[in-house]
């Protein structure tokens, strides 16, 4: 599919790729996060997609492409709590319009509940402390395959394993 905003498409990608290489997500494999850089890069993603999403609502399949309607999604994730509560009802309605995945309003959710103090829905939000990596509290956690898969997510036990192998 072919977007009706390939300058926003490219912003979008170029974006997401600074995001991601500040992280330290390579081709060849991971290396370490550069954190200086990392809070650059996202002060700087924040403050663009914010003017993206007053300018044309949030940035959907339709006209930005899927792979950049991705790239979106990935900026709000690494974005303040704040703004990711603000972003919450637009992603949500991307995704009722068919415009956004429905894991990535999961991933959403449950970063702003965790920020919140509350329990998570769709098991994605891990804490790394003194004790290890460890899953931060899920609601319901007898449901969790559940919900994940309601929103195409596979079972937390695989994601669960990805999570550790990586951290």
């Amino acid at each position: 599919m072919t977007s009706q905003r390939p300058d926003l498409a490219d912003e979008l990608l170029r974006r997401s790729a600074a995001d991601q290489h500040a992280r330290g997500v390579r081709a060849h494999g991971n290396v370490a996060p550069d954190l200086k850089t990392m809070r650059t890069v996202d002060a700087d993603n924040i403050i663009a997609l914010k003017r993206i999403i007053a300018e044309i609502g949030w940035p959907g399949r339709t006209l930005v492409g899927r792979r950049a309607a991705n790239a979106a999604w990935l900026l709000v994730q690494h974005a303040d709590p704040e703004y990711q509560q603000h972003a919450l009802p637009l992603l949500r309605d991307a995704v009722a319009q068919g415009e956004a995945e429905p894991w990535h309003l999961a991933y959403l959710t449950d970063r702003c509940l965790f920020y919140q103090g509350e329990p998570q829905l769709y098991g994605t939000q891990y804490v790394k402390d003194e004790q290890g990596l460890r899953l931060a509290p899920v609601a319901d956690p007898g449901n969790l395959d559940t919900r994940r898969a309601e929103v195409g997510l596979g079972p937390h036990a695989e994601h669960d394993a990805q999570m550790r192998q990586q951290y």
